[in-house]
């Protein structure tokens, strides 16, 4: 075991890991944390990455477990933790190591993922997707003033998994529709795993080609994930792959654009395991990123050290709540998409993914005000996706206020895509942290108000019931709405009453 130990330094503040713990950063000498990321244990991305605000980083190339308490960090794990020193600030720990240790690809993914919407089919037809129903769902979009994006299909448009075409009883000819939707304006996706179910021919003959993960005994793996229980490819053999890709490019030659790739989750394989190439369980999990950063559309929700890759990155499903796993872990968890080098993120479906907020008791729980927020903090950010639609859940008065929402992201459209250019050749995040743009202006705990680029402001509502609220405004000139704000790093308090709240830095 390699372990290391050090003292923090005089208010230090220190971010990284696991994504969906922004809402527990940043850590500071005072705060008492611990944290095992040998094997990811959340649904979402891991890097082996911690940077702190005076200029150090912490890198290992697999994960480790690490404690922050009584003012000294321990880390320890299979592989050498490297602590690196000397970067001066948040930005320049992240600089360098991104540039030793995960250096960006070619960013390849499609730029249309930030120029227009994306809608997925699942609040809507969860595992009851139908060729009617989703031109219904496409067309619904369009009538209702919304513009044509990505449309994806989600789980439930295959007979069964392994089998990657289309159900012919849903979809009786669906090369004609995704023809139609592409007439509509959307590009076409399509959800995926790399899981396949027993007892059937692509299960018989991927096992008897060796393409399925295997128990010391020789048998096919049958794992037990959210949808009951399947076959695992292999992925670390190129024929596994190389079998998957002809099934994919099989419904690209009928128009499809890409695919999501969901269950991506390390905890659904063993150490026991037998498979082509021994690797641990975040080395499964990061060989299925690598697999879909090959198409121009993937969205990826759960990787390990993929940082850096041409990916679209999303938060993992939230619930329809104000908590930290509902829209109050959105903003937190942007922030550490960008300092753990994922910034082509979404922050989920708008209104929360996890279906069953949908289902049980909806009457009761369902909240207009809650789906308009996570809507004014998805419109600010590099990836805005819906799912349940805000036309059938929504009063006009509502409604509006998601359409002006829609609006506020047109008007910062130039200043998002610029962002995201600088992203694809620098590394640099597209919704940088406040610490990281205005190092030395005491920014290092806000993480409900972000930067994007380096001159716009965002610092939407996210808390139930209140119209006003408290922004961290640095030093300088800047404008919202109409007036001309001179600040020397204060405190305001100002207004969110045209769509979600934007400050731009006047030079």
């Amino acid at each position: 075991m390699n372990t290391i130990k050090f003292n923090f330094l005089e208010k230090e503040f220190w971010y990284g890991g696991a994504v969906y713990t922004g809402y527990l950063q940043p850590i500071g000498e005072s705060d008492c944390r611990e944290m095992d990321f040998r094997e990811n244990p959340t649904a979402n991305q891991l890097m082996p990455l911690f940077v702190s605000t005076k200029g150090r980083y912490l890198w290992s190339e697999e994960g480790f477990r690490i404690q922050f308490a009584d003012g000294m960090i321990r880390a320890e794990g299979m592989t050498d933790i490297l602590l690196g020193e000397g970067y001066e600030n948040l930005r320049g720990a992240y600089l360098a190591a991104m540039e030793r240790h995960f250096p960006f690809h070619e960013i390849k993914l499609s730029r249309r993922f930030f120029e227009a919407p994306v809608y997925n089919t699942w609040i809507e037809l969860t595992f009851y997707q139908a060729q009617e129903k989703v031109l219904e769902y496409a067309g619904g979009i369009l009538e209702h003033g919304l513009p044509a994006g990505i449309l994806m299909i989600d789980d439930g448009w295959s007979p069964y998994y392994g089998k990657w075409e289309f159900r012919r009883d849903n979809f009786p000819d669906a090369k004609k529709m995704i023809e139609q939707l592409h007439e509509m304006g959307f590009q076409v996706m399509l959800w995926i795993c790399p899981f396949i179910t027993p007892d059937t021919v692509e299960y018989r003959e991927t096992r008897g080609k060796k393409l399925l993960i295997e128990t010391p005994e020789g048998k096919a793996r049958i794992t037990e994930w959210w949808n009951g229980h399947s076959a695992a490819l292999d992925l670390t053999n190129p024929a596994a792959l190389e079998w998957l890709k002809e099934k994919l490019e099989a419904l690209r030659d009928i128009g499809v654009d890409g695919f999501k790739f969901d269950a991506g989750d390390p905890y659904y394989y063993f150490e026991e395991d037998h498979m082509y190439r021994k690797v641990s369980m975040n080395e499964m999990s990061r060989l299925w990123a690598e697999f879909a950063e090959q198409y121009e559309y993937n969205e990826m929700r759960a990787s390990f050290k993929a940082g850096g890759y041409s990916l679209m990155q999303r938060l993992c499903d939230k619930h329809h709540s104000w908590t930290e796993n509902g829209v109050g872990g959105l903003m937190p968890g942007i922030l550490l998409q960008g300092l753990t080098g994922h910034p082509f993120g979404s922050p989920d479906m708008i209104g929360g993914g996890e279906y069953l907020s949908f289902w049980e008791n909806y009457e009761k729980n369902f909240q207009q005000e809650l789906f308009v927020r996570y809507c004014e903090v998805a419109a600010l950010t590099p990836v805005m996706q819906f799912s349940a639609a805000p036309w059938r859940l929504l009063d006009e008065e509502h409604y509006q206020k998601v359409i002006r929402a829609m609006e506020v992201r047109k008007k910062y459209l130039p200043q998002i895509l610029e962002a995201v250019e600088t992203a694809c050749k620098t590394g640099e995040p597209i919704v940088r942290h406040m610490e990281y743009v205005f190092p030395g202006e005491g920014m290092e705990t806000v993480m409900d108000q972000f930067m994007i680029g380096e001159n716009l402001l965002a610092a939407p509502v996210d808390r139930q019931g209140i119209t006003r609220r408290k922004v961290r405004v640095p030093g300088g000139r800047w404008r919202v709405g109409d007036e001309v704000l001179e600040s020397i790093g204060e405190i305001f308090e100002i207004e969110q009453t045209d769509g979600p709240l934007v400050l731009e830095r006047v030079q």
